[in-house]
């Protein structure tokens, strides 16, 4: 909890100094809020005034003067994911060749939260049915049940603050009359953290209370940002596009 209150007053502190300070009088010894990973060339900061369409001034985590960056080429290439506000957290990817130009930048603030995506359920062991009994199945429902059974399911990934994460969905239960659904959704992966690591989204489902086999390596997922926008949102994963919702009345955590 101090922690937490700490970050905040110092948030508040950076974030008037954005507003009423120049470039060249905002300084800061040391921010240390966050740590890079090791391999991560991501540059973290607050955005101040001056920010715009084309610029980016950020007062940068690691401390010295503000930066401007060019975000021009960012924009026209569509690497702008959440469109930078004063006093927002940023993660900025800086171009090796030219430090004055940002060719990817990703506002955290607009990244956390509540993200919902709707699943839709699968015949429960189809891939070990022959085609012909599945096409069987399906002309055997009627309309309403088969509205009923593959009726879409709210998954929910939360990106919550100090990198912790949730996530919710899945089966619940059987049938309240006992016996097993034909239909099943699929498993929902219970992430515990999140982290930016160059400009990729980094999921980590922990081995805390029993989400995995005790002893086993960390899950670990990495999906790529498509798109960010205040209510939406699409990750690329290994497997395919996802694409999220803002859950309605979320508040960032």
């Amino acid at each position: 909890m101090k922690k937490i209150i700490y970050f905040m007053a110092l948030a508040a502190l950076l974030t008037a100094a954005c507003g009423r300070q120049t470039p060249k009088e905002a300084t800061v010894e040391t921010i240390g809020q966050r740590e890079n990973l090791p391999g991560d060339s991501t540059l973290y900061g607050l955005a101040c005034d001056g920010c715009s369409d084309s610029l980016l001034v950020l007062l940068p985590y690691s401390g010295g003067d503000l930066d401007t960056f060019d975000i021009i080429e960012a924009f026209r290439q569509h690497r702008i994911y959440g469109m930078p506000h004063v006093g927002d957290e940023m993660a900025v990817i800086v171009n090796p060749l030219d430090s004055e130009e940002a060719v990817m930048v990703i506002n955290i603030e607009t990244l956390k939260g509540a993200w919902c995506y709707l699943v839709t359920p699968k015949l429960r062991h189809a891939e070990d049915m022959p085609e012909r009994m599945r096409r069987h199945m399906m002309t055997g429902m009627s309309d309403s049940v088969r509205r009923r059974l593959f009726e879409p399911r709210e998954y929910m990934l939360r990106l919550k603050r100090n990198n912790s994460a949730m996530a919710m969905g899945g089966d619940h239960s059987l049938q309240s009359t006992g016996k097993m659904s034909p239909v099943a959704f699929p498993p929902v992966r219970h992430y515990t953290e999140w982290y930016l690591y160059n400009g990729r989204l980094i999921l980590k489902a922990d081995t805390i209370s029993g989400l995995t086999a005790e002893g086993a390596e960390p899950v670990v997922d990495t999906a790529e940002i498509c798109l960010l926008m205040r209510d939406s949102l699409v990750l690329r994963f290994a497997d395919g596009e996802r694409s999220y919702y803002r859950q309605r009345q979320s508040v960032s955590d």
